[in-house]
């Protein structure tokens, strides 16, 4: 996994918000009114924006934890957040999925997260996730569609070689 300076997530965040699907929010946030009791566990949470998103889309949860491999992010998001709720933090390796502390969560949330990650740990979450009944929150994960405004011709060549950098 990466290093992101906590300067650059707050810089993209608000970019970020914009490019969440609000029926996504909506449909993450209906899920976890049907588990009132249930926490929601983020993946690469980072400095918490998922928290955030979700809780600006009026979902509220009796405990948060937040998981990242980066300790000086969570330490900010402890200093962010945990003064208004309830919140973990665990600093794992986000790919040793036996070391994710999925069992308490009904809603597991990940931004941005797997464009980082190999078709082995995606398929291994479904599977620890399906183990506990929890739903996936998903957002922020490049489709391989991209555009540009106006128009360049090198926009072509420019995606290719990103799409295969996405590989």
């Amino acid at each position: 996994m990466n290093q992101f300076a906590i300067t650059w997530l707050d810089l993209r965040e608000v970019a970020d918000q914009r490019a969440r699907a609000p029926a996504l929010l909506q449909r993450a946030a209906g899920w976890l009114r049907a588990a009132p009791t249930a926490c929601v566990i983020d993946l690469g949470a980072g400095t918490g924006s998922t928290l955030r998103a979700l809780r600006s889309a009026g979902l509220e949860a009796p405990c948060w934890h937040l998981v990242d491999h980066d300790a000086a992010l969570l330490n900010e998001a402890r200093h962010r957040h945990a003064d208004e709720l309830t919140l973990r933090t665990h600093t794992r390796d986000l790919c040793d999925l036996d070391a994710l502390p999925l069992e308490d969560g009904a809603l597991v949330s990940a931004s941005a997260l797997f464009d980082l990650t190999s078709k082995a740990f995606c398929t291994g979450l479904v599977a620890r996730l399906a183990q506990h009944g929890a739903a996936l929150y998903a957002a922020l994960n490049y489709d391989g569609d991209m555009r540009w405004t106006p128009a360049h011709p090198l926009d072509a060549a420019v995606l290719a070689a990103f799409n295969r950098d996405q590989q």
